[in-house]
């Protein structure tokens, strides 16, 4: 197995792995991370996907997402991954899970038990090219009309968990 993902039932709870790429061919359910960081001015980071990647290439996300390795608390795959794609650390907070599951036009399919964490940071991030082709700061009013006037820039989980998020943001700060 190349790189494998953490299959779950709809309860989160594991069953298994399987490799990454089969996982998101076949649609398993299987266990991911979002990660949100936000600056001291309210602003949130987003990232456009690196142009290669296996699926939404070149579209804007969360700061960071992935999937934990076996054996890995998902905590510490969120803390990972943020350092290896945006080359930052933040104290990290988990605010909510959800599944997705969306087929993608070139067979892919994720079906995720996504875990959300976001953290407040004014650290700028130095991200990896082979992961992130781009990365800025976005007030959420200009998000939230970016999002009605040109929804297809954005992956869809990102558009899923988004509202969520920032009502959890909001009561926070």
């Amino acid at each position: 197995m190349k790189e494998g993902v953490i299959i779950v039932n709809a309860g989160g709870e594991f069953i298994g792995t399987m490799d990454k790429m089969a996982a998101h061919r076949s649609g398993m359910l299987h266990r991911a991370f979002s990660v949100f960081i936000f600056n001291s001015k309210g602003q949130l980071l987003l990232q456009q996907r690196a142009l290669d990647k296996y699926h939404s290439g070149g579209l804007w996300t969360n700061t960071c997402c992935s999937h934990p390795k076996l054996g890995e608390v998902t905590f510490d795959a969120a803390n990972r991954r943020l350092q290896e794609e945006m080359g930052m650390a933040c104290k990290l907070t988990e605010l909510f899970q959800f599944s997705y599951h969306h087929q993608f036009e070139n067979g892919l399919i994720e079906n995720e038990f996504d875990h959300v964490f976001m953290g407040i940071s004014d650290e700028l991030p130095l991200p990896n090219s082979t992961e992130v082709a781009n990365f800025k700061y976005i007030d959420t009013d200009q998000l939230m009309f970016e999002l009605i006037e040109q929804p297809d820039l954005y992956t869809p989980w990102f558009k899923i968990c988004l509202e969520q998020v920032l009502e959890t943001y909001y009561q926070i700060i």
